[in-house]
């Protein structure tokens, strides 16, 4: 099958984009990015695309199966209105691109927590963007909620490193209907998208599909 992985140069897509390309079952793993990822592998495609501009590169999105891990912060967006524009904006409309062009499945990651009815900005744009995707159709589709990815990111998050440091602590703690919110290894999320993606067969479902994984659900398809 043919795969598409957005945001491959961050910490879970590049981590999936590697898993894939493992997979005998997956025959090429398509990358639209701003700037080539580190990588040379003869299965990897590798495209550089203009984000607000993803129509152009229509053509692109004639795959099986898409995986979202596009995603930002506040932060380094600069602004809520840019932050949307690349969760909710480049998110939903990559979505529309596969779906009109014949995709079967999308995988995407969105955060615990995600709900459009959320006071939370955060989780009220990953909830919104959850919202339309499923409004698209999708044969198959599977909505990742992990909690604090863990794992060496590029740029600095000093928030998220602290979080990272006490997390091992914390998770102790987290059980019974609080395990959901323990964080989760970047690669074991990785893992469970990737063998989602080579589980599902080639064909669309016989009925639409819907799931929403959570860490125990994720810890569980990561084998």
């Amino acid at each position: 099958m043919n795969v598409m992985v957005l945001g491959a140069t961050g910490l879970t897509g590049a981590a999936v984009v590697e898993k894939l390309l493992e997979r005998p079952e997956v025959t090429s793993v398509i990358a639209p990015v701003r700037r080539r990822v580190g990588l040379e592998h003869h299965k990897l495609i590798q495209h550089q695309v203009d984000f607000d501009d993803l129509e152009a590169s229509a053509d692109l999105f004639a795959v099986d199966v898409i995986v979202c891990c596009l995603g930002t912060t506040i932060k380094k967006a600069g602004s809520r209105e840019q932050f949307r524009k690349v969760d909710f904006g480049y998110s939903l409309e990559a979505a529309r691109l596969g779906r009109a062009a014949g995709a079967r499945a999308f995988i995407l990651m969105s955060a615990i927590g995600a709900s459009s009815d959320s006071t939370i900005f955060y989780n009220r744009v990953k909830g919104e963007l959850e919202d339309a995707v499923r409004e698209l159709g999708y044969p198959y589709l599977s909505v990742y909620h992990p909690s604090l990815l863990l794992g060496d990111r590029q740029e600095q998050r000093t928030a998220e490193a602290l979080g990272i440091k006490l997390m091992p602590l914390v998770n102790r703690v987290l059980l019974g209907p609080l395990e959901k919110y323990r964080g989760v290894q970047a690669a074991t999320v990785a893992q469970a998208m990737a063998n989602e993606v080579c589980a599902m067969g080639t064909e669309a479902p016989a009925e639409p599909v819907q799931h929403l994984r959570d860490y125990p659900e994720i810890q569980k398809l990561a084998g």
